[in-house]
């Protein structure tokens, strides 16, 4: 049995411990230096980034926006094309509907080249999904002054393929044939008139190194009408700057990223419903947070990535945003390569499965 001049002692002894340690950390806290903030974009910056994407069709460009904020997902919808390559129209659309993709990927697998190149170009990918995920408005600003500049260059016009036209101050780009659409292939850098810096790591695409706008073979996308995530289903609210999922404002619930405002709003919200903060993954154990930039880097969760998955040996520095969550992703720090893909390697890594859910909504 423990006397009471045991516990009496006990009791002081921890008192005292409490009291020196409180001292402690309030000595910690006035002497820690502030966080890092992530780096913002300028209008150049973000006018260099959409530069691959802006002359593509609308829906299109609203789906690789959308999708952008899903990298991990773009790399998994990726794989899983190779690995089923031989099925094709509605046979394709009913597997790609039972996977657990945000609806903007699967609404990607209509288009292969595209997926790929998002996939190879992970970086980018990512840095442009961060983009949308917190400047939405500006994203799109940035689309349509490089729009606005291609037009004066006088590469981006109506053609067999596609119909640009304009609505007030807005470009519009929709397929000629609303049944199959045409991939512009041009080189972002010299078809909008003065040259543009190379956006750092990206790698060029199928595209003739001159000033020109050529279009490849079409992709019809009619097998893809009736499952709710096709064509149809996306487009922008250029006067609101957001993109648009069966007739609502899309909201990604990635957490690749995390919002730097101090609310986010959801569909619920959008229509009269509820504020809360943060916001959720239909998967919420695929997601991780994106580590800070510093100054003069390069945003994104996946900036120490170039193509085929290669990670380079300073990346994944960061931190959980939400407070505790998704430690076993990506908060280490990974030295090396996990080449070819995201099966294996790394503490936590990409294998681990994830919940159901179906999309956004």
């Amino acid at each position: 049995m423990i006397s009471v001049k045991q516990f009496l002692a006990s009791v002081l002894l921890c008192a005292l411990i409490l009291v020196t340690s409180g001292c402690d950390n309030q000595e910690v806290q006035a002497t820690a230096p502030p966080a890092i903030q992530p780096v913002q974009l300028t209008a150049e910056q973000l006018q260099r980034l959409v530069a691959p994407i802006a002359l593509y069709p609308d829906e299109l460009v609203a789906q690789i926006l959308a999708a952008s904020t899903y990298p991990i997902e773009i790399v998994e919808a990726e794989r899983w094309l190779q690995q089923n390559s031989s099925l094709k129209g509605a046979q394709l659309a009913s597997e790609v509907d039972k996977q657990s993709w945000d609806p903007s990927v699967k609404a990607l697998t209509q288009f292969p080249s595209v997926l790929a190149n998002m996939d190879k170009n992970l970086s980018w990918t990512s840095a442009l999904g961060d983009a949308y995920f917190n400047n939405q408005q500006d994203v799109l600003n940035a689309v349509q002054v490089m729009r606005e500049r291609a037009q004066a260059a006088g590469t981006l016009k109506t053609t067999a393929q596609q119909n640009v036209t304009t609505q007030g101050q807005t470009i519009i780009i929709k397929p000629a044939n609303p049944q199959v659409v045409y991939v512009p292939q041009y080189d972002p850098w010299i078809v909008y008139g003065a040259p543009l810096a190379v956006y750092p790591g990206y790698i060029p695409g199928p595209w003739v190194a001159a000033p020109i706008v050529s279009f490849g073979v079409g992709f019809p996308i009619g097998w893809g009408f009736g499952w709710g995530w096709g064509w149809p289903a996306w487009g922008f609210d250029w006067g609101g700057g957001f993109v648009v999922f069966n007739h609502n404002r899309f909201f990604s619930r990635s957490h690749t990223f995390f919002h730097r405002g101090a609310h986010f709003r959801d569909d619920h919200d959008f229509r009269g419903g509820h504020d809360f903060r943060g916001n959720f993954d239909h998967r919420a154990d695929r997601g991780f947070a994106a580590p800070h930039v510093e100054r003069g880097g390069h945003p994104g969760a996946f900036s120490g990535f170039d193509h085929g998955g290669v990670a380079n040996q300073h990346s994944f520095r960061g931190q959980s945003s939400f407070g505790g969550g998704m430690h076993g992703g990506f908060g280490g720090r990974f030295g090396g390569g996990m080449r070819g893909g995201f099966g294996g390697g790394g503490h936590g890594g990409f294998g681990g499965g994830g919940h159901g859910g179906g999309g956004h909504r």
